[in-house]
């Protein structure tokens, strides 16, 4: 099964920034897209960005864009999200999610544990 595991999250007050970790435990990162995704108590869940298998292509929601940033290495088997400014509205669980590419609609295998990210004064 494709398994990847989130890690990074935490407390942080407004304005502060984390860098979210996606890790791939039992195949090779580098031949996908890989989606981050959250979900906010209540509210449905929503991809936020998504990096293409080479990183050439890149993508944001309007609620991050410029303000989050989205990155891989390969070597690693790592994709990072690296989260600024960050503002209450971020709070959510976030995840990493593989995908054939940045264009489809569609992520696939294993949802890992998710990371809580908390924005609070």
């Amino acid at each position: 099964q494709l398994q990847l595991v989130e890690s990074g999250g935490g407390l942080v007050q407004p304005g502060g920034s984390l860098r979210l970790s996606c890790a791939a435990s039992v195949f090779t990162l580098r031949s996908f897209a890989i989606g981050w995704f959250r979900q906010a108590p209540e509210k449905e869940r929503e991809e936020i960005s998504c990096i293409s298998s080479s990183g050439d292509t890149t993508n944001y929601a309007d609620s991050v864009k410029g303000r989050f940033t989205i990155s891989r290495d390969n070597a690693r088997n790592t994709v990072y999200l690296q989260m600024n400014s960050l503002k209450p509205e971020d709070t959510a669980v976030y995840y990493c999610r593989s995908k054939l590419s940045c264009g489809s609609s569609v992520s696939f295998g294993s949802w890992g544990q998710g990371t809580q990210v908390t924005v609070s004064s």
